[in-house]
């Protein structure tokens, strides 16, 4: 099972050397490399999971998905991950990296998922939009579609959630029905 805190001081602890040696961007390109290869392939954390496959066998097997891939730091990382026991926490390591070299950077992802594809300039102006409303200096914009939406979009951000879809809105209007306010209750 995932162990979120331990995940962020293993990255905690790889971000620190990576600025002390002066290869943060690096690194960083490294573990987008990893995460990934986490979420394109599911055989390649089921094999980070797995207790029956052997601690040299999961190194060369890293290591050969990685070949000129990763630096060294990345690379000498994973080993020791493997060496103590956690490789199988890369794949949260890669994303608690990620999103603390984020918080360092004031780089902020915002997520908008659409009923269609929004073409880039659309994405651009939302990007804008956004930047100037929350007042944010770099915003990393991922988009996703969903139908089940029907129209409008959904925004997220920060925790925050801005939802101006039409299913939401069908969602109120039924709501509104049900409890039909308009007609005084006996």
């Amino acid at each position: 099972m995932p162990n979120a805190r331990l995940a962020g001081r293993y990255a905690k602890s790889l971000l620190d050397l990576a600025t002390e040696q002066g290869q943060l961007e690096a690194v960083y390109a490294d573990m987008k490399h990893i995460q990934a290869v986490c979420v394109a392939s599911s055989e390649f954390v089921n094999m980070l999971r797995s207790p029956i496959i052997k601690a040299d066998q999961k190194n060369s097997i890293i290591a050969e998905v990685l070949k000129n891939k990763v630096g060294v730091l990345t690379h000498s990382f994973t080993v020791l991950l493997v060496k103590k026991g956690r490789e199988l926490e890369l794949p949260e390591m890669a994303t608690a990296f990620i999103e603390q070299y984020n918080e360092i950077k004031g780089i902020h992802q915002v997520t908008l998922t659409t009923a269609v594809a929004v073409s880039e300039e659309i994405k651009k102006s939302i990007e804008q939009k956004v930047k100037s409303a929350a007042d944010f200096k770099t915003v990393e914009l991922t988009t996703k579609t969903d139908e089940s939406l029907i129209g409008g979009f959904v925004l997220e951000f920060n925790n925050n959630l801005v939802d101006a879809s039409i299913a939401r809105d069908l969602k109120d209007i039924k709501k509104q029905f049900l409890n039909n306010e308009f007609i005084s209750k006996i």
